[in-house]
């Protein structure tokens, strides 16, 4: 029974692991595949591109060899500004990791169309900076030099100007990725001037963190530039800054991580998702943001309202340009902006005027030769109603409703211009006007000029907040979408807002299903639902067909700021026979992704975790049993969450005091992590246990593959090759300090990280010679006696062979047998441990192959020194075996430190990967002094 059930418990772990690793799955899966279809137009080019290199001074092309600068044209025009005698005004590309300077064609083609348009009254030069290609997402070594580029490049764009009549004092900069951040990191420099930009827009740039905090040198770059930019907030209040994230299609960047840092300048920064911008309404991934035309016509429509006329260049006006960017990217009235537009306005031409008493009110017209003037009284409605709203399917860019000042006659000679009110949705105009709001208003005027083959249609209705505001509780987390909630919306209006209560954790996701029904089957204009969040522009719509049954996702960027007790709203832009159910449930997929999204980058913490726990585990055993225990069985015994999480949530509790913070400076502690991601709002309750059972399932099937990996290819080996008797070394020979010292010689001249992965190669055959070995001396103990039966019948010769097998066989005996199958245990391990060592630090590998051709050194290289540390830690290891370990004074300690080492890398790596490796030195430090003392 005993044995059963011992047999029953592998395979329960294996279920349950599985299952977790399958969740971490559905997580990656909803991240990566679930999102909307691309709702992006192409932008095309009318002429053949062509990119002029600038001639930079001998200085900057000798210091920076690799990066050049571009001027982009076509046609005509490219051949014009062949001799470079520049008159427009300059804006400066910068392309992200691994991003091209040809990306700036989608901008610079459509701002020469839009120049046409104005007969070249205006134009843009539009010049791109080649980064070559650099990876530097992965490697952040590279930054600095990129940002001290680009400062040249400012200079150098600024001189080919310096004699013309409106020669620009300042360049307008678009960053794309990494780009933005670069220029951002400009105003850090010393003798950087914050006057030469006065405009910076970034395109999907991970602003508050990096994406992967893969070295040092990245991690310091981020801190340096927000540490300035929330220090020196006063002296950037001339630099305007928007910010544009792709939404839920770009999975490389999440939003969040785009929202320009809080306390940073509140009236000159602006950050946007794409699908809240208006006329675009579309999520982006993270290349189509370069190039999706509906929001590259937004940007060039900003930057030609930003022309100052007298001037020729970009506002120096703050004010106005923020007002520009508001006008484009987050509400857009259907007018074409005016900076300081007229208080009051006449309403001229020979309209018939009609006065109209009704509360609602419908006006459909085609091909109507007469003007018209509908006035509104709202006197006898000011008593009964709180709001009055109108609807315009005519989407022209005229004035349409105007507020009229105590007329008493049924005409309005002069009246205010609501129509900067008004917001433009996806297939209307519409305008919403609290009446308490406008005491001196007596009458609401709508025009209609006459229409020769349009056909549109004007609704107006006043109501009551009151009845159009409804409250529908979203379900709760753990209620998987079994359970709903459902509101029925019976009235007749053109108008719903839909209260989301209780929705504002980014943990919390839902489905949302809206379904119209309608009384009569006439044709009808799309209903428009909007998700808004009121605390950031992320809001979200969608056009449906009516009747129709829609499908929509409720989930956030950012988390509802403390101090903020707005609700998000399900705004519902109705047709007036129809009535609206709305079905609301937790969608299980949608909430596993969102921690995926969030918190996939400490995913490798939580497994190496996991490792270095099974790790001390086997340790353990081989003290009390003599014998090392198998890795998945090990880390179903020891990988468990309250020896990790318990002793990290304590810390960040009492980190709120301030007593304790102070004895944790004065120890010169780093800040735990989870109370940094706290503090952005980006960490919940019950997350660290969710991604350490991540971990944990990731880690079992992974040691799991690597197991069987490593029998496939044994037993290949095996096949091919008749494996020796191994002899026992010494731990330290000549031949082997030889081979240390020349890979140490690589790492310090070359790359950190090449060596790591040249020791680790070495390594991985280790493990297939002592398994192939113990197979084979296996197999022969087996067969021992059969063999000597048998060696009477042959030859002389071969008796002779024969008899030194069987010498061999009988020499290394059951226990030695069993001591290489402990040590293939301990390797294994060790293996899994170091296979991650190698994942994080393969980006600086692959940047340092890329830059190869410039540079033969990585510098700075983030794993120089470690890299030498692991060959010689792994060099001794790779010749050691169990026996040496079991007879040590220090196994004790090497068995009780795992623990603490994987409490610390919890604390301190999920926001610094690069520090992970480092606590698995230790812990293997200590295993090499095993072997020696």
């Amino acid at each position: 029974a005993m044995g059963r059930a011992g047999r029953r418990l592998p395979a329960l772990a294996a279920l349950f692991y599985g299952a977790l690793a399958a969740l971490a799955l559905l997580g990656v899966r909803d991240v990566l595949f679930l999102y909307e279809e691309n709702r992006c137009s192409m932008t095309y080019m009318y002429e053949y591109p062509e990119y002029l290199k600038i001639k930079l001074p001998k200085k900057t092309a000798k210091r920076y060899p690799a990066y050049e600068l571009y001027l982009y044209g076509e046609g005509n025009y490219a051949e014009e500004n062949k001799n470079l005698l520049l008159t427009g005004i300059p804006v400066l590309f910068l392309p992200g990791n691994a991003g091209s300077y040809k990306q700036v064609r989608s901008l610079g083609s459509i701002a020469l169309r839009k120049a046409e348009d104005v007969d070249f009254k205006y134009h843009f030069n539009f010049f791109s900076v080649n980064f070559n290609e650099e990876l530097v997402a992965l490697y952040g070594g590279s930054l600095q030099q990129q940002t001290k580029f680009v400062h040249e490049c400012i200079k150098v764009i600024l001189k080919l100007y310096r004699d013309r009549e409106f020669a620009p004092t300042s360049v307008a900069i678009v960053g794309h990725s990494m780009g933005g951040l670069v220029a951002r990191a400009l105003l850090t420099l010393k003798n950087f001037k914050p006057e030469l930009i006065n405009l910076l827009i970034t395109q999907a740039t991970p602003h508050v963190a990096p994406v992967m905090p893969l070295d040092k040198y990245l991690t310091d770059f981020y801190t340096a530039v927000n540490n300035h930019w929330i220090l020196k907030a006063q002296d950037l209040r001339n630099l305007t800054t928007l910010s544009v994230a792709g939404g839920f299609r770009d999975y490389q960047v999440r939003s969040g991580l785009a929202f320009l840092p809080r306390l940073s300048q509140h009236d000159s920064a602006l950050s946007v998702v794409s699908s809240a911008v208006p006329r675009a309404w579309a999520s982006t991934d993270h290349l189509s943001i370069v190039w999706c035309k509906e929001l590259i016509l937004a940007t060039v429509r900003a930057f030609f309202d930003l022309i100052d006329e007298k001037t020729r260049q970009i506002t120096e006006d703050p004010k106005k340009r923020m007002s520009v960017l508001n006008h484009h990217f987050v509400r857009h009235p259907a007018k074409i902006f005016e900076e300081n537009p007229e208080a009051f306005t006449e309403l001229t031409g020979a309209f018939m005027w009609i006065t109209v008493k009704a509360s609602k009110w419908t006006y459909s017209l085609y091909n109507d030769s007469d003007g018209k003037y509908f006035t509104f009284p709202l006197a006898s409605h000011r008593k009964s109603y709180s709001h009055v709203y109108c609807e315009n399917s005519m989407l022209d860019t005229s004035s349409w409703i105007y507020g009229c000042v105590n007329s008493n006659s049924s005409m309005c000679l002069e009246a205010t211009d609501l129509s900067w009110r008004a917001e433009l949705l996806p297939t209307t105009k519409v305008v919403i006007l609290k009446l308490q709001d406008y005491p001196s208003l007596s009458h609401i005027v709508i025009q209609v000029p006459p229409t020769v083959g349009n056909k549109y249609t004007l609704d107006c209705e006043f109501f009551k907040e009151d009845s159009r505001t409804v409250q529908l509780p979203v379900t709760h987390l753990f209620s998987f979408g079994l359970s709903s909630s459902k509101i029925l919306l019976n009235s007749t209006g053109l108008l719903y807002n839909v209260q989301l209560q209780h929705f504002n954790q980014i943990y919390q996701a839902f489905k949302i299903y809206i379904e119209s029904h309608c009384q009569s089957l006439k044709e009808r204009k799309p209903s428009v639902y909007r998700l808004h969040i009121p605390w950031s522009h992320e809001d979200s719509i969608i056009v449906a067909k009516v009747p129709s049954f829609t499908e929509i996702s409720a989930k956030l960027h950012i988390a509802q700021p403390e101090n903020d007790s707005r609700i998000p709203e399900l705004n519902i832009y109705s047709s007036s026979d129809c009535q609206y159910e709305v079905i609301l449930k937790t969608s299980l997929l949608q909430v596993l992704g969102q921690i995926i999204r969030f918190h996939a980058g400490s995913l490798p913490v939580y497994i190496v975790s996991n490792i270095l726990l099974t790790y001390g585990g086997q340790l353990s055993t081989l003290i009390s049993t003599g014998q090392c225990s198998d890795f998945s069985l090990e880390l179903v015994r020891t990988a468990k969450p309250y020896k990790v999480e318990p002793l990290i949530s304590i810390v960040v509790f009492l980190q709120g005091f301030n007593w304790f913070r102070e004895i944790w400076q004065s120890l010169s502690l780093p800040e735990v992590d989870a109370a940094v991601l706290s503090s952005r709002d980006a960490w919940f309750p019950l997350v660290s246990l969710i991604l350490f059972l991540f971990g944990t399932g990731i880690a079992y099937w992974s040691g799991v593959f690597f197991s069987t990996s490593l029998r496939l290819f044994s037993s290949l080996w095996l096949t091919l090759i008749r494996p020796t008797v191994p002899q026992k070394d010494k731990l330290i020979t000549p031949r082997r300090l030889c081979g240390v010292l020349s890979l140490a010689l690589v790492s310090w001249t070359t790359c950190g990280a090449f060596a790591v992965f040249i020791i680790y190669l070495q390594y991985l055959f280790k493990p297939v010679h002592v398994f192939v070995a113990s197979v084979f001396y296996f197999q022969d103990s087996d067969h021992s006696k059969e063999t000597s039966q048998n060696s009477s019948i042959h030859t002389v010769k071969n008796q002779s062979s024969m008899d030194s097998i069987s010498e061999a066989t009988q020499s290394l005996s059951n226990s030695t047998i069993a001591e290489a199958v402990n040590s293939l245990k301990m390797h294994v391990t060790i293996l899994n441990l170091f296979t991650w060592i190698v994942l994080l630090n393969l980006p600086s590998l692959i940047y340092w192959l890329k830059n190869l051709r410039y540079n033969v050194r990585l510098d700075p290289d983030p794993c120089r020194s470690t890299a030498i540390i692991i060959v010689c830690i792994l060099e001794i290891l790779m010749n050691s075996s169990t026996s040496e370990v079991k007879s040590s004074k220090l196994l004790k300690i090497a068995a009780k430190v795992p623990l603490p080492l994987s409490v610390a890398m919890l604390a301190f790596g999920r926001m610094h990967l690069y520090k992970v490796p480092h606590f698995v030195i230790f812990s293997l430090l200590l295993h090499v002094l095993c072997c020696i003392v």
